[in-house]
Formats: structure tokens, sequence, C-alpha cells
């Protein structure tokens, strides 16, 4: 099946080239920086229980396909799943800048959180039907509407909608930036899934419904985009109170936005993409000792820099890429092997549990110059290319699964004492030739970096409400 020709000319017009870099002479206009909060004014703000219960089940465990006890309900389980997948988890201090940021739960590029959550809600035990907004700036629910929603997945008990604001990445990347809104959201369905699983609770994800009639529903504001839907399927369509809408309007995020036309016409091109889904089973493999669900995704940060000396075992390793790649069936993983007991270095392609050598010798200086010259690529125990065919499983939803991929890289990483960072800026075309990828629908999606991370003593970290 070809790629479709705008989606083509999107991908190909966002590459990153040496001459690309050179003419871009593109700076940050900070005036223009989106605010990070959305928030529906006017809206009522209900308060999410601070005193939650700590899911009891660890964070291999979970990756491995287990799932935790159902132990809270209504307003405890919704606190707990966002407070376990998208909330506020730490702040940066910038002495020199004098000023402090946000960070959340789920990762983000450039920390830029494109991805808002909005929820619906049918017969939770002590929470009102309707449809709200979470906000993790201050761990509350906004209630847009109350009522019942009759036409969006009428049989689930709780229906999140996340969508994306193109312009809090865009403001940054330009129009690469619809990349590191799928990438990114690949990341979030992936961190409230797992944290439903650690809290008893199934949540299947969506990324193909119909887009437009989606936004219509939720009366999504104009720079807002549905791109993925998390269904508990464990409720009929009950009678009620009718929808009946809040006063609430979405705030503005920016004074005077950029309209990048690249970015519209590949949305635009990829609604209504088909009947995908993620699928994920259980993996049949021993489980290896690490910390606790709670623990890892509270303090699970992105890594600045590795310090590039300690090794790590080829245990390790196995059990990042399995663990990693489960329920990713689109991507390849090229993995650059730098510091790992028992392997040579040398770049390797994984399929089907095993590792298949590409190149051999050292790939530190060539892995960093791939990522954009950035020494994070090299200074890992070791670095990935994610590689997908957009043709065969569609462009979000490519990117989708790289994110989800990063993320269960990043908890079972974390769970082992390791640290990540997800990279979505290289040299596409020099990627693809050094790893003898030659078909045209074949391209790298994500860059992931795996290692001992240099401490960052700018972090506070915020452990309860």
């Amino acid at each position: 099946m070809a790629l479709d020709s705008i989606v083509f000319n999107y991908h190909e017009s966002t590459k990153h080239t040496p001459e690309s870099l050179r003419r871009n002479n593109y700076g940050l206009d900070w005036a223009s920086m989106p605010h990070p909060w959305r928030h529906y004014d006017g809206a009522p703000i209900i308060d999410l229980p601070a005193n939650i219960p700590v899911p009891a089940i660890g964070m291999m465990e979970l990756l491995h396909g287990h799932r935790g006890a159902r132990i809270s309900a209504g307003a405890e389980l919704l606190s707990s799943l966002f407070f376990y997948s998208a909330a506020v988890s730490a702040t940066k201090v910038v002495a020199s800048a004098g000023y402090r940021y946000a960070l959340r739960v789920n990762p983000s590029s450039g920390n830029l959180h494109p991805t808002e959550f909005h929820f619906i809600t049918r017969g939770m035990d002590g929470w009102e039907d309707g449809i709200y907004h979470y906000r993790p700036s201050d761990h509350t629910a906004e209630q847009r509407a109350r009522g019942l929603e009759p036409g969006v997945f009428p049989h689930a008990k709780l229906v999140i909608v996340m969508t994306a604001i193109a312009w809090r990445e865009a403001w940054k990347y330009q129009s690469r930036a619809y990349r590191y809104c799928c990438l990114d959201l690949g990341h979030a369905q992936e961190s409230v899934r797992l944290a439903g699983a650690a809290l008893g609770l199934a949540l299947e994800f969506h990324g193909s419904f119909q887009d437009d009639v989606l936004g219509r529903a939720l009366r999504l504001p104009a720079d807002e985009w549905p791109l993925g839907v998390l269904v508990a399927s464990d409720a009929t369509q009950a009678g009620g109170r009718q929808l009946e809408w809040t006063a609430g309007t979405a705030n503005q995020l920016s004074s005077h936005p950029v309209e990048y036309p690249l970015i519209t016409d590949v949305h635009q091109a990829t609604k209504n993409g088909g009947r995908w889904r993620m699928e994920h089973g259980w993996i049949a493999a021993p489980i290896a000792a690490g910390r606790d669900f709670a623990n890892v995704v509270r303090t699970r940060r992105s890594a600045l820099n590795f310090r590039g000396l300690e090794r790590i075992p080829r245990t390790h390793l196995d059990t990042l890429l399995r663990v990693g790649s489960e329920g990713a069936a689109s991507i390849d993983l090229f993995v650059y092997v730098h510091l790992v007991d028992g392997m040579e270095q040398g770049v390797y392609h994984y399929r089907a549990g095993l590792l298949a050598a590409v190149h051999l010798g050292d790939q530190r200086v060539r892995a960093a110059g791939l990522s954009l010259g950035q020494d994070l690529a090299g200074t890992s125990c070791l670095t990935i290319s994610m590689i997908a065919n957009l043709a065969q499983c569609g462009y979000r939803q490519a990117h989708f699964e790289a994110g989800a991929t990063g993320q269960r890289l990043y908890l079972a990483a974390e769970a082992m004492g390791l640290n990540c960072t997800g990279i979505g800026a290289f040299f596409d075309e020099e990627v693809r030739r050094y790893l003898g990828i030659d078909e045209p629908e074949c391209q790298v999606v994500y860059h992931f970096a795996i290692g001992h991370k240099v401490e960052d003593s700018r972090i506070e970290e915020l452990s309860r409400l």
C-alpha cells in the first residue's frame, strides 16, 4: 500500500538534514510561548481526593502483564489514575533565570506537554455522570457537562479522550511538531493504561475514530484535536440526567499562535484512520526484581546526559527489549550497544527476541552524530532507533506505538536502576542509510537512549499532593 501523498510530503518536508539545519534561522519567540495549562474558565472545579491508596504491585510485574487489585472506586479511582499517570510529580528550579517549572508523570518532548486529558463517566460510584477535563496544575477535575453523553462509546463507564494542542510543540519545533504530538500521545496513553492496570482497571486504547464527531461531542476548542481514546467497557447505557453543559470556556494559550499548514494538512489526512488498536498480551518470562509501580512512575525523569562509564548486564538488555517492545508489532528496533556485559559493541537488529549484528565496533560517535549530534546517544549504555513501515500501520499509529514503546522502556529501565531519554531529533535519511533500510515506506520515527544518568540537582520531588 502506497503512502498517502500528503503524509509522504509531510514526513519528507520535516526530515532533519545538515543543510536544513543550516538554513533554519528560527528563534524562539518567548512572548508567544503557549501557557502550560489548559483551563476551562467558569467550569465547576471538583477536588480529587488527596489521600489515595498506593497500588500494591511491582513495576516489572505490571509490565509482564499482571494487574493490581481494585482498591478504589469513583473519585478515589479517578484521583489515583491521574496521580500515577499525568499529574505533576516534581519541579525544576532554574536559579539563573529566577523561576521554576513543573515536571509531570508522563514525559513530553521539550517538557511542552501537548496532550490534554478529557474524560466521560457513567455510573461510577460516588461520581456524577458527565464530561470532565483533568487539570494537572492542581490535580482537580473541571466539570464541563453534567449527565450522560449518549454518542461516545455508550457502553463504557469511563472514557478518557486524549487531545493534542499542536501549537504547544510547534512553538519550539515548527512543522515537525506533529511527530512529537503523536509520540507524546503514545507515551501518555501507555502511562494511563498501565496506571489503570495497577489499579485493577482494564483500559483499551483506540487510535482510530471519527475525529470530527468526537471533537464536536466534547465541544473541543479549535486548537485541540482528539488523537487517542482509552475505554473501560464495563458499564451499560442507563437512564439518567440529560447532558447539560456548564459555562466553562477554554483559556487562550498564546496571544498570537502561528499556523503551520503542513501540520494541519497531515492531521486532516490521517483522520478516521481505520480500525487500528494496540494489542497487549502477557510476557511468559521470569520477572526481574525491581521497584514498585508507584515509586517508579512518580520518580521517573528524563536524563539530561549519561555518565558513559558503567556497564549493564546482558540480562538487563534482554529484559528491556522484550518488555519494551511488547504490544508494538509495527516497530522494528535497531540497538546501538555501547556498554553491555557479554556483548560486542555494534548495531544489532532486534527481531522475534533475537539480536542480529548489522555493524560491529564502537558506535558511540556514530550514534551521537545520527541523533543530531546529541552526546547522550553516545554516552548511554545503549541507544535505539525505532523504524516503522508508515504505509502498513498508518502515520499516527506508528508514532503512537513508538511512544508507547518508549514509555515501557522508561519504566522498565527505572525499575532496574537505569534511566532514559527519548530523542525525537535525528538525521532521518542518514539513519536509514546506515541501517541499510531501502524501502521508502520504512522510516525512523524515534530514538531512545538508556544508561546511568548524570544527576540533576535542580529537581525537587513532590511525593504526594
